[in-house]
């Protein structure tokens, strides 16, 4: 939905119950105060640096403090400044901060099937994965496993399709993946690891290190705007693509379950307007500012490759399979996976149709 719509529906709801103004006045009272003073922290995954994807936290806190005439307010903290980056679903949990910016797949030790609330290799590109998620129910089904662990998800925003990542040297062939040692999480790195690559996981504040010292020989990350801020192009020059494991990435704000039901019914719906707005921020933010990034990185030296199409057969046929097989095991993760795997090849089939067909003949020619 866009900003406008929500907008239109949110803030009729603050002004009734008395947000924007903060009180309420009887002829001839004075003043009374109707909503209360409520101060969140927010504990983000992501560095302050990547203001596409930090900042979006950003955004999110500016408009709830805006619409609720600044008595609801919510203070930002990139990676490792209050929650180190792969913790934070912890500290939403446990009740450390109350909101947190994050990406399901980091906690698929958790449970396997948060991977589809971020994405998974072969799967959605941005606009299918917001459909499903916001739109057709996957995040409502994932909302009952995070139900588990405390956790109130809401849609956060989209990167878009991902690169490949950033390697030391080039990838011809599926066998040169092997002992390849690669920053990659979630189900795409189960893809890499049986693929031949030795996979970590690694929060972004962390990446730029690891790759310099030669603890990972490849790295993936987002895409031109964000790798370009990490300086990832300093260190490693073959730039691969596309990132099969991340066709359309998505972002959540996770929200402690206590803390949210303890929240007025107004803030509730200013949180989830902010919300939407930081989604579009997000997207929009990385779609004015890939191309531009992209070809600053190719000007100063970055060589861009295109996996081999026996890598890409051989990930997807890993991929499918692997996901068949823990459907077949784990009732959960089959209840969502079944869910995902229709709405995929729905839409599958009309983005093959209009999409695709108009993408194939104009973006050549771009």
């Amino acid at each position: 939905m866009k900003r406008r719509a929500f907008l239109q529906k949110a803030i009729p709801a603050a002004v009734t119950g008395g947000l924007l103004l903060g009180c309420r006045r009887e002829e001839g009272a004075p003043a009374v105060i109707t909503q209360p003073r409520i101060d969140w922290r927010l504990g983000s995954s992501f560095p302050r640096s990547l203001d596409a994807l930090f900042g979006a936290s950003e955004v999110l806190a500016k408009r709830v403090a805006e619409l609720t005439d600044n008595r609801f307010r919510i203070r930002p903290y990139p990676a490792g400044e209050l929650v180190p980056g792969l913790q934070v679903m912890d500290a939403v949990q446990q009740g450390t901060v109350q909101v947190g910016q994050t990406a399901g797949y980091y906690y698929t030790g958790k449970h396997p099937a948060l991977a589809f609330e971020t994405t998974v290799p072969f799967g959605l590109t941005a606009r299918q994965q917001a459909a499903w998620l916001v739109g057709a129910g996957g995040l409502d089904l994932l909302g009952e496993i995070l139900a588990d662990f405390n956790i109130v998800p809401l849609y956060g925003g989209g990167t878009g399709a991902q690169m490949g990542g950033w390697f030391r040297r080039e990838i011809p062939n599926l066998q040169s993946l092997r002992g390849l040692k690669m920053r990659i999480p979630g189900l795409g790195g189960e893809i890499m690891s049986k693929l031949g690559a030795t996979v970590q996981v690694l929060a972004g504040s962390d990446i730029y290190m690891a790759l310099e010292r030669g603890a990972i020989d490849a790295t993936e990350w987002v895409g031109p705007y964000d790798d370009e801020k990490l300086g990832l192009h300093k260190i490693a020059k073959f730039y691969y693509y596309p990132g099969w494991w991340e066709p359309g990435a998505s972002i959540d704000f996770y929200l402690n379950r206590r803390a949210w039901d303890e929240l007025p019914s107004a803030y509730q719906g200013a949180f989830r307007a902010a919300a939407a707005e930081a989604a579009q921020f997000m997207m929009t933010t990385y779609d004015r500012e890939n191309p531009a990034a992209l070809a600053r990185l190719l000007a100063g030296g970055t060589q861009l490759r295109r996996f081999p199409d026996d890598v890409m057969a051989e990930a997807e046929q890993i991929a499918l399979a692997t996901m068949e097989d823990r459907a077949a095991k784990d009732a959960a993760y089959a209840k969502v996976y079944a869910h995902w795997k229709k709405f995929r090849a729905d839409s599958f089939r009309w983005f093959n149709t209009a999409e695709l067909a108009y993408q194939s003949f104009a973006f050549p020619r771009g």
